[in-house]
């Protein structure tokens, strides 16, 4: 496996979580954060919490992308770690 495949094996066969295909992809903060609630509160394969799978998840694409992401969608993934901090109550 290369080093460019390594996240992409991880999002897909981690123990994180069971994502809805492209779920970062989106443009819409509260579309992306409903979605990882879903498969994190539907997920048999997470460990933590919902949230904190959650946000462990959004955190390690975020990190992963890097340079690769656009300021665009790393502003809309940013805003979406707050709007899973509203949907699961943890303002």
């Amino acid at each position: 496996m290369t080093a460019r495949k390594w996240s992409q094996h991880v999002t897909e066969h981690s123990d994180a979580l069971d994502l809805e295909k492209d779920v970062f992809a989106g443009d819409d903060p509260r579309e992306i954060a409903a979605s990882l609630k879903r498969s994190a509160e539907h997920s048999k394969r997470r460990k933590g919490s919902p949230f904190r799978s959650t946000m462990s998840m959004l955190t390690f694409y975020i990190n992963r992308a890097g340079k690769q992401l656009s300021e665009k969608q790393r502003k809309t993934l940013e805003k979406a770690k707050d709007e899973l901090r509203i949907q699961f109550g943890k303002q």
